[in-house]
C-alpha cells in the first residue's frame, strides 16, 4: 500500500468520463440538457451505478432518489466520508456544473481502488436528486429531504410545468429507493464544484477554499388583469398584466442594486397568458430569485419587494398572488474541513483563496446535519448555467486532486 502523499488521480481518465457523460443529453451548442427524473437522468444514473459497482462499491438509493456508492474502510464503526454533487442539469446547462463534483469523486475513488489504498473510514460518492430546481422547484430538493428541511411527501408532490409529479417520475425511472432519506449519516462531506463566477479566474487562483454559501430566497408571483383586444380597447381602460409585471421586474433589479455589491436579484422564468399578439395579456406568472450573504439584508429586500407589488400593480387595477417558495439561509462551513481543503491545495502546490459561494449547492443543506465544505475550481469568464460553460482539463484535474487530498487528510485525522 502506497502512502497517501503518493496518490495521484488520473487526469485523462477524469476528462474522458466528463466527455463521455456529456453525450447523455448533449445539445447542439455543446452543453447538456439532462433534467432531473427524465429518461436521460435515468441513463446517466445507470452509467454511474455501473462504474461504482465495477470498483466493488455497494450502491444504495434512498426514497427521494439520492444515490450512495460506498467503499469500506478499516473501521466499519466510523461514519463514512462523503464526496459528491449532482448529475442533473439546467435546460441549457454546461458539461461541468454538478457533474464535475460527482465524476471528480468517482476519479478519487478509482485512484483509491487502483492503488489498493485502505482508508480508516468508509468513503462514499453521492449523487443528489434535483439540485438544479429547473424542472422541480425548489432547488436542492432531495438533499433538503435528507437534511430534514422538507418531507418526502413534500418532494413527491412537486409538479413540473407540465403537471407531472416528482413522486410519479421518480417511480417511472426506477430510482425510488427503499432507504429512509436522512437515516444515512456522514462523518463529513466534501463537494467539488466549478465556481460559477469570475473571481478565481480574475485572480489567477486554481482552488477556491469555500467558507460558506450566501442566503437565497425564491418567490412566485401571479399577476391578474383582463384579456382584451389590443386594437379595440383604449389604453386608459386596459388591465395589462404584462405591463405591471414588466415594471415589477425592473423594480426587482433596482432592489438588488440598492443592496449591491453583495446582493443579487433576478426574474428568470416568465409565462405570459394568453401570449397572443393581438390580446392584452390577462395573466402573467413570474419568479424572483434574491441572494445575499446576510439574512437580515434579505429581510429588507423582501420587504421592499412586497411593498412594490402593491405600489406598482394596484394603480394599474391588477390583482396578484405572491408566495415565498424557498428560503435557504446563509451557511458557514465546518472549519476543520476547510482546513483539510487548504492543506490539500498546499500539498499539490495549487494557488488558492478563501471564497463564499454565490450559488446554492447541496452542501448548504448537508451542513445542517454533518460537517461539510466545498472546493471550487475556475470556469471560463465565470459563465455557468450556459452551454458555453467551460472548465479546462488542468482545472478539473486540480479540483479532483484537492478533493482526494482533503478526504485523505480528514481520514488521517480519524486514525
Amino acid at each position: 500500500m502506497q502512502p497517501s502523499q503518493n496518490l495521484q488521480i488520473d487526469a485523462k481518465r477524469l476528462w474522458d468520463s466528463l466527455m463521455q457523460t456529456a453525450q447523455i443529453g448533449a445539445t447542439p451548442k455543446g452543453g447538456i440538457c439532462r433534467l432531473t427524473l427524465t429518461d436521460l437522468d435515468r441513463q446517466v444514473r445507470d452509467w454511474f451505478k455501473t462504474q461504482c459497482e465495477a470498483l466493488g462499491c455497494s450502491v444504495t438509493v434512498d426514497e427521494v432518489g439520492n444515490m450512495f456508492a460506498r467503499r469500506p474502510g478499516k473501521d466499519p464503526a466510523l461514519l463514512p466520508i462523503a464526496m459528491g454533487s449532482h448529475l442533473d442539469t439546467q435546460p441549457t446547462g454546461g458539461k461541468f456544473d454538478g457533474v464535475l463534483g460527482v465524476l471528480g469523486a468517482l476519479e478519487a475513488m478509482r485512484t483509491l481502488h487502483d492503488l489498493g489504498y485502505e482508508t480508516n473510514a468508509p468513503i462514499e460518492i453521492v449523487n443528489w436528486t434535483n439540485e438544479e430546481g429547473s424542472r422541480y422547484a425548489p432547488a436542492m430538493l432531495a438533499s433538503g429531504v435528507f437534511a430534514g428541511v422538507f418531507t418526502p411527501e413534500y418532494a413527491y408532490s412537486r409538479l413540473d410545468r407540465d403537471g407531472k409529479r416528482f413522486g410519479d417520475e421518480l417511480d417511472r425511472i426506477g430510482y425510488k429507493g427503499g432507504a429512509k432519506a436522512g437515516a444515512h449519516k456522514f462523518g463529513a462531506m466534501f463537494e467539488l464544484h466549478i465556481e460559477q463566477g469570475p473571481i478565481l479566474e480574475a485572480e489567477d487562483r486554481m482552488i477556491g477554499v469555500v467558507q460558506g454559501v450566501q442566503g437565497m430566497r425564491w418567490y412566485e408571483v401571479t399577476v391578474v388583469g383582463q384579456e382584451a383586444h389590443t386594437g379595440a380597447t383604449p389604453m386608459r381602460l386596459r388591465k395589462n398584466a404584462l405591463l405591471g409585471s414588466a415594471r415589477m421586474i425592473e423594480r426587482i433589479d433596482a432592489i438588488a442594486n440598492e443592496h449591491a455589491p453583495d446582493a443579487v436579484g433576478a426574474t428568470g422564468l416568465i409565462e405570459n397568458r394568453p401570449n397572443s399578439r393581438n390580446v392584452v395579456p390577462g395573466e402573467v406568472f413570474f419568479t424572483v430569485d434574491f441572494r445575499h450573504p446576510d439574512d437580515k439584508v434579505l429581510d429588507a429586500m423582501e420587504t421592499k419587494f412586497r411593498a412594490s407589488l402593491a405600489e406598482i400593480l394596484i394603480p394599474l387595477r391588477l390583482t396578484y398572488q405572491e408566495a415565498r417558495i424557498w428560503d435557504s439561509p446563509a451557511v458557514k462551513f465546518a472549519p476543520e474541513l476547510i482546513d483539510c481543503v487548504r492543506k490539500g491545495a498546499e500539498k499539490s502546490g495549487f494557488t488558492s483563496r478563501d471564497i463564499i459561494s454565490g450559488a446554492g449547492h447541496d452542501a448548504a443543506y448537508i451542513a445542517r446535519v454533518a460537517p461539510t465544505t466545498m472546493i471550487f475550481v475556475p470556469c471560463l469568464g465565470g459563465i455557468s448555467h450556459n452551454e458555453a460553460e467551460s472548465t479546462s482539463f488542468d482545472e478539473c484535474a486540480a479540483g479532483a486532486q484537492v478533493l482526494l487530498n482533503a478526504v485523505l487528510e480528514f481520514d488521517r485525522r480519524l486514525g
